[in-house]
This record gives C-alpha cells, sequence and structure tokens, in this order.
C-alpha cells in the first residue's frame, strides 16, 4: 500500500525528489527481513540504521512497550520520577566497562543521563564536561574537540563538533571555540586492512598541537567515535585511542566517546570502550538502546565527572539540563527488554563470534570492479568506491538503490556503502548481503 502523496514529509538526510519519484516505502519487517510495499523481502542489512541489534519485530520488546504505555504512558523526570527510568540506569552501569569493581560496583560510571536521541546524547555529554569544569573552578575550559569525518547528530553542538563537511555547510556559523583532528583514514597507507590498522597512531599526536595553541586550561572535552560510523566506517589505527586517553589524561581534558553506533553489540562487546579497553570520561548511547522501537539516548558519566557536579545545597539544582521526555517510562521498559534478550540469548559474544565470518566475506569483494578500500571493526563494514569522473556520490548511490531492488538494504554515504547486520544473523544472511553487493557493483558502471 503506497500513500497517495508522498510530498508532504520532508524525509531526513535523502535526496527527497528523486525518492518520491521513484519510492523506498517497507511496510513490515520481522528477524532479518523487511517487507517492501510492493511485496518483496528486503534483507536488512544495516540493522535499520546502526540500531535494530535483535533484529525486527521482537515480541518481548512490543509487549513491555504496551504493557508500560497501559501502567503509566509518561510522567516527568523534573523533581518527581517513575521506578523504570532507574532500573535501566543501573542495568546499564552493569554492562559499561568496569575499571576496578568495588563490592559489585561500577567504580569507572556511577550514573546515567537519559535523553531521546544519539543528538541530545551528544549535546548532553558536552554539556556536562563544561559543568564539570565550572564546578571545579575552571569555568575558562570551554573549547571543544571533534574529529574529521565526525558526526555525532544534528544539533548545533554536535554538528559543531562533527566533521563532515555536507552536514555543515547549509547552517553557516557553528559554535565558536572548537577545533578538529585529523581523520585517520589513509587509503593510500592502510587500504584493505582488516580490522584496526597498523598504521594511523601517530595521527593522535595532534591533539598536543591543538592544546599547546590553545592552552589546556582552555579545552574542556575531546569528543570522537572509536568508529566513525557515518564517515565512512573507519576502525581506530591500533594504538591511537590510548594515546589520546593518555594525551586527554595528561592535560585534565575529558574524553568522551559517542558510542551511539558501536554500543550494544556492533563491536563484539557491550561498548567498543571495552572491547578495546580504553575507559574514557563519559559514554553516548542510543541506537541499539532500545532497539529502534522508540527514540532514547543516555549518557554514562563517570564516578569524578558525577562527583564534581554534586556541589551547593542538596536542595538545589545540580545540571540545569534536561528534556520533557528523559527517561521516558516506555523508553525505559523498552531498553530494559532489551538488556533482557541480549543477555539471555548471549548476543554480544555471539555478535563477537560472527565478526571474522563478517570479516572474511565482505574483503572477498576485493578486486570487484572500482572497490578502492575495504574496512571492517565488529559487524560494521564499508566498502569504498572509486567515485566516476565529476560526479563524486553517483556510483555510490546507484548502488545502494541497486542493492535495494535486489533484496537488500544497505546504507550509502558518498562513495561508501555500509553493512551492518543484526546480531541475529546467520551466516547465510551475511552471505546473501555480500553476494548481493558485490552482484551489483559488478553491473554498476
Amino acid at each position: 500500500m503506497i500513500p497517495n502523496d508522498l510530498d508532504a514529509f520532508l524525509m531526513p538526510f535523502s535526496a527527497n525528489r528523486a525518492f518520491k519519484s521513484n519510492p523506498r516505502l517497507v511496510v513490515g519487517g520481522k528477524g532479518m527481513v523487511l517487507k517492501s510495499s510492493d511485496g518483496r523481502d528486503v534483507l536488512d542489512g544495516m540493522s535499520g540504521l546502526w540500531c535494530v541489534n535483535l533484529g525486527h519485530g521482537r515480541e518481548e520488546i512490543a509487549d513491555a512497550l504496551r504493557a508500560q504505555a497501559l501502567d503509566l504512558d509518561y510522567v516527568p523526570s523534573y523533581q518527581v520520577a517513575h521506578p523504570k527510568a532507574f532500573e535501566l540506569a543501573n542495568r546499564l552501569l552493569e554492562i559499561l566497562p568496569q575499571g576496578g569493581q568495588k563490592e559489585g560496583q561500577n567504580s569507572a560510571f556511577t550514573n546515567v543521563f537519559f535523553a531521546n536521541s544519539g543528538s541530545e546524547a551528544v549535546e548532553s555529554a558536552l554539556k556536562i564536561a563544561m559543568a564539570y569544569h565550572y564546578s571545579k573552578g575552571e569555568g575558562r575550559r570551554t573549547r571543544l574537540i571533534g574529529r574529521a569525518r565526525g558526526f555525532h547528530g544534528s544539533g548545533f553542538a554536535g554538528t559543531s563538533v562533527g566533521g563532515v563537511a555536507a552536514n555543515r555547510k547549509q547552517f553557516g556559523n557553528m559554535l565558536p571555540e572548537v577545533d578538529h583532528l585529523p581523520h585517520t583514514l589513509n587509503i593510500a597507507e592502510a587500504a584493505f586492512s582488516k580490522g584496526q590498522p597498523v598504521w594511523g597512531a601517530h595521527l593522535a599526536d595532534e591533539l598536543e598541537n591543538i592544546i599547546q595553541l590553545h592552552g589546556a586550561h582552555t579545552i574542556a572535552a575531546v569528543i570522537i567515535e572509536p568508529m566513525s560510523g557515518a564517515g565512512g566506517v573507519i576502525p581506530p589505527p591500533q594504538g591511537y585511542l590510548k594515546k589520546l586517553r593518555d594525551i586527554c589524561t595528561r592535560h585534565g581534558v575529558l574524553l568522551i566517546f559517542d558510542e551511539v553506533i558501536t554500543a550494544f553489540g556492533r563491536a563484539g562487546a557491550a561498548t567498543a570502550s571495552e572491547k578495546l579497553g580504553i575507559q574514557p570520561d563519559l559514554i553516548c548511547l542510543a541506537k541499539g538502546l532500545t532497539n529502534g522501537t522508540v527514540p532514547m539516548g543516555a549518557v554514562a558519566i563517570s564516578a569524578e565527572v558525577h562527583k564534581a557536579l554534586m556541589t551547593g545545597p542538596e536542595n538545589s539544582i545540580e545540571f540545569f539540563h534536561g528534556y520533557t521526555y528523559s527517561g521516558h517510562p516506555v523508553a525505559s521498559a523498552a531498553g530494559l527488554a532489551v538488556l533482557d534478550i541480549a543477555k539471555n540469548e548471549g548476543l554480544f559474544d555471539r555478535a563477537a563470534e560472527l565478526a571474522p565470518y563478517f570479516e572474511e566475506a565482505v574483503h572477498s569483494l576485493k578486486g570487484a570492479p572500482n572497490v578502492i578500500d575495504i574496512r571492517n571493526f565488529g559487524l560494521a563494514a564499508g566498502v569504498e568506491l572509486e567515485p566516476r569522473g565529476g560526479v563524486p556520490g553517483a556510483r555510490g548511490f546507484d548502488v545502494f538503490r541497486g542493492c535495494f531492488e535486489h533484496g537488500i538494504l544497505s546504507r550509502v554515504t558518498g562513495d561508501i556503502l555500509a553493512l551492518a547486520p543484526a546480531m541475529i544473523a546467520e551466516k547465510t544472511h551475511i552471505d546473501q548481503l555480500v553476494e548481493t553487493l558485490g552482484r551489483v557493483i559488478r553491473s554498476t558502471d
């Protein structure tokens, strides 16, 4: 069934006119398979948009949503609250990097702030970082450092620290006092690396140069994705994140990991922080947090940062920030159901076990026409194509469109095709995704 008029909806990050002349409408989904409006099965190779990690149509989540909506559909989190938000916060702490447990509690991350998306999680984390320094009497620490090709959502702060040029050019000036580290992608040096490339750790040294330029006393935080997703599936070079962590610690700068994509199994663990053994000060979460069923984001806060915020009289507000739907009851119920499923079915471990097969499968496309690089990290991969002369992005979009027509959902950014299957995927699903992508690449000019 196709709506009579598609014009009313201004679609985000989409070629609206091209889409509406030849729409790709999805009307159902179960497990790994979507159902198109013309009745075709489409294998979901992107977990929706990096978020449906447990597969579509999970009855446990749907039941939790319905039950919570009937029990309590909404109550604010301003000076009142409901139990499930606290329960979810505690359950999230259980899966975060431990950093030295004490008496069964997570001594690295002790608190969670809830938002409604990855964009809002990033905005919240940046404000937490500034509030932390202000509470310590270092209110001049307001400068933020992002990274080229980084994506941190669509808010003004997230766009400012982000480094995707197309996301910025329509909107004039962004936030002041923002710098960017260089990205770590270098096809000449590290093409077709499997997992983390050997080349590139030295690029972290640019952080020292930025700190020396402005002075550590002016810098609040560095925010990066452990793996750049929207920037083209760019895994971190070996040793790169540790160098960033050491530099930040040395200069009293907070390190924020944007794990909106990499958390909840995508990296082959609960978080990329855990998988890579790096302890940031704040972690941004979203997407897989509710399996894409309802909007929710979160910020995991380290013990040191939270302690600094807890100042002033006990009846005073410690952090002047929040959202109408922070810790929403229905979203909290969804998050708890997701954590139950992931634990009961061992899906984080399953993702780690499936990752090597996925790696070998996607790298089998090396040598296909116009393929100039393949990158992978956990259950995420990017296949980069040589741009057509004078029309960058055209070949990638044609391949994306061809994949959908041939029964798989991928994602395209410029001339990079991404795959990120759900953790419930079977090897046969991976085979189908890679075989179809390869066939479409070979048939595209």
